[in-house]
Formats: structure tokens, C-alpha cells, sequence
């Protein structure tokens, strides 16, 4: 009889059991489901976030990239009508108002909240050497080859900068480019050299100045972009630091040379047209400054270098024009436009927007980014 009831209770609790374990399947089935969807929705965000960041990033890139263009567009320009058509005596004395106003304009947006840096201490230096002299001799030289050659012919051989930038780029930060990049840089180069086999207007000194500047401009970008990943300074820190520096080193140099005496004794110090182009001069001078450290920040130094050489598509075209002084040939014209076709090209080939990420290579224990 106990048998015959433990096996009635067996066969009566049977169905309960496995109701109860359905439900339990039921319940874990409806859970799973609800946390697959759950999960989907959640990857759908995550990957909405990632493309609205990559968007931002994108703005930011390309952003940094135009202002730097135009502010390097404008203050080209500017120095060329400064220096040649008004015959200003000196370069060194232009600098000299460059750096002052960056000085002027960063001590006056630091008292006002605007800006912030860290206070001078006695390191601040050698934190941030040398880009003080790279700055300050870049910025002099650079006005002294705008000065002693045409537009389009210091267009053309500024694009020497870039294949310095290039290598150094991969010797200090470890950053190698896409055989693309090379490609529209090495014919940028080759352009550049068939317009100076034939340039009737040669000028050794221009020369000279300007295959300096790009040294220093491939150095600035690189050492920019150093001291931007490892120093606390930040970018108004080293715009500041960098001017203030070099501020009495320029002086002294203007005094020594007499340009000083030159510049103050100037004629056209009465011409309210020439004081205004002098003192937009002064004032690009920071504000390029502030675009070049920003486009580098977002970019790399060898997009910052090019960039400043791509806007010397309309500085060439506009130089046949301005100041007076380019002669032309037809070999000259063939390696200006050589030259100007692979800066388009190189525009393109970092700028696209690509659906997939990039296969970069990247050197082994370095820092830095990819172009």
C-alpha cells in the first residue's frame, strides 16, 4: 500500500515537475532572448558612439588642416606685399613684430581667462628646447627667402620641407607613411627640381634661406609634435614660451645687423595702408603660429608640413601676379604645376574618408601616429 502510494505520488508530482522545469525553460529562453536584444541594442549604440567620434575626429582633422591653410595662405601673401612691393629694408625687424605680438596677444588672453599655460619656472626651457631656436630661426629665415625670391619659385622649393619632414618623422617619432604618401611626395620633389633647373630669376641667397627654413620647418613640426604628446605645457605654453625666448635673441640680431636702425627710419611709416599690412603681418604671425601647433595636434607633423605647401597652389598662381618679380619659362611652369598636381594628390590620399580602417605600419616601440 506504501508502495502503491509513493508510486501514485510519483506519477501525481511527474507533471508538476516537468511543468516546472518548462516554465524554467520557458523563463530562460524568454530571458536569453530578451538579452540578445538587449545586446544588439547596446552594439547599435556602441557603434553609433564610435561613428559619431570618428566623425568628430574627422572635423577636427580636416578642420585644423583649412585653418592652417588659409592663416599660411594669408600671412604668405602679407610678408610678399610687406617686403616687395613696399621694399620694406627688413626681415629681421618683421620677425622681431611677429613674435611681439604673439607675446602681446597671449599675455593679454592669459590676464583675461582666455587662455591658460603654466607659469615660467626655471625648467620651462628645457622642457620645451629646442623649439624655441627652431621657432625663432624658422620664422627669420623663412621671411628672408620670401623677401629674395618670387612666389611661385619659393613655392616650389619649400616642398623640400616635406620629404625632410618625412624622414624625420620616421627616424624621431616612428611614423611611416603609405607608399601612396611617398609617391605624391617624391614627384612634389621631382617637380620642384625641374622648376629650379630653369629658373631665370635665381637667387643664391633665396635659395639658401629657403633650403634652411625647411630644415627648421621639418624639425618644428616633429619636435611639435613631441613635445604636444610628453609635455604639460600645451600648445599656448609653447606659442608663448617659444615667442618670449626668442624675443631678445631677435632684438640683439636686428641691433648687430642694423635693421633696427633700417626698419625705425622707414619712409612709409606715414602710409596708413603699409602700417596696416605691417601690423596684419605682426598679427598672422601668431595666429599661423596657433594653426600650425593645432593642425599638428590633430594630424601629424608631415600633414602640417604638406598643408602649408598645398596652399602654395593659389600662393604660386597669385605670385606670377604679386610682387613683380617672377620670370617665366615654360620648364619652370611644367615643374611648378608637376609639383602642384602631387600636392592635390597627397590631399586626397590623406584626407578621404575611408569605410575601412587603415593597415598601417607601425615601427616597433615607437610613438606616434601614422600618415
Amino acid at each position: 500500500a506504501g508502495g502503491g502510494g509513493g508510486g501514485s505520488t510519483a506519477l501525481d508530482l511527474a507533471p508538476l515537475l516537468d511543468g516546472n522545469n518548462s516554465d524554467e525553460q520557458s523563463d530562460s529562453e524568454s530571458n536569453s532572448k530578451a538579452n540578445g536584444k538587449t545586446s544588439s541594442g547596446s552594439s547599435k549604440e556602441l557603434r553609433s558612439q564610435r561613428e559619431e567620434a570618428e566623425a568628430a575626429v574627422f572635423v577636427k582633422k580636416v578642420g585644423s588642416a583649412l585653418f592652417y591653410g588659409i592663416s599660411s595662405f594669408m600671412i604668405t601673401v602679407v610678408n610678399k606685399t610687406v617686403l616687395t612691393s613696399y621694399h620694406f629694408p627688413s626681415f629681421l625687424f618683421l620677425s622681431l613684430g611677429q613674435l611681439t605680438a604673439s607675446i602681446v596677444v597671449l599675455g593679454a588672453g592669459k590676464r583675461l581667462k582666455l587662455v591658460s599655460y603654466p607659469p615660467l619656472q626655471r625648467s620651462t626651457f628645457a622642457k620645451i628646447f629646442p623649439l624655441p631656436l627652431i621657432f625663432g630661426f624658422n620664422m627669420i629665415f623663412g621671411l628672408g627667402g620670401t623677401k629674395a625670391l618670387s612666389l611661385p619659385m619659393f613655392a616650389a622649393l619649400r616642398r623640400f620641407s616635406i620629404l625632410m619632414t618625412m624622414l624625420l618623422e620616421l627616424k624621431i617619432l616612428g611614423v611611416r607613411p603609405t607608399t601612396a604618401v611617398q609617391i605624391s611626395v617624391y614627384a612634389m620633389i621631382g617637380g620642384a627640381l625641374i622648376a629650379a633647373s630653369d629658373d631665370l630669376s635665381f637667387n643664391m641667397q633665396g635659395y639658401t634661406y629657403v633650403m634652411i627654413t625647411n630644415a627648421l620647418t621639418a624639425s618644428n613640426g616633429v619636435f611639435v609634435k613631441k613635445k604636444l604628446d610628453t609635455s604639460e605645457i600645451g600648445k599656448y605654453g609653447l606659442m608663448f614660451y617659444n615667442s618670449l625666448f626668442m624675443f631678445l635673441p631677435a632684438l640683439l640680431l636686428n641691433y648687430v645687423t642694423g635693421d633696427l636702425d633700417a626698419a625705425l627710419n622707414f619712409e612709409s611709416w606715414n602710409n596708413p595702408s603699409f602700417v596696416v599690412q605691417f601690423l596684419l603681418s605682426c598679427v598672422m604671425g601668431f595666429i599661423l603660429s596657433y594653426s600650425t601647433i593645432l593642425c599638428t595636434q590633430f594630424n601629424s607633423a608631415l600633414t602640417t608640413t604638406i598643408v602649408g605647401c598645398l596652399k602654395n597652389i593659389c600662393v604660386t598662381y597669385l605670385g606670377m601676379f604679386i610682387g613683380g618679380d617672377y620670370v617665366f619659362s615654360w620648364l619652370n611652369c611644367i615643374g611648378i604645376n608637376i609639383s602642384v598636381l602631387a600636392s592635390l594628390l597627397y590631399t586626397y590620399v590623406t584626407f578621404r574618408r575611408k569605410q575601412a580602417p587603415d593597415k598601417q605600419t607601425h615601427l616597433p616601440n615607437t610613438r606616434g601616429e601614422n600618415v
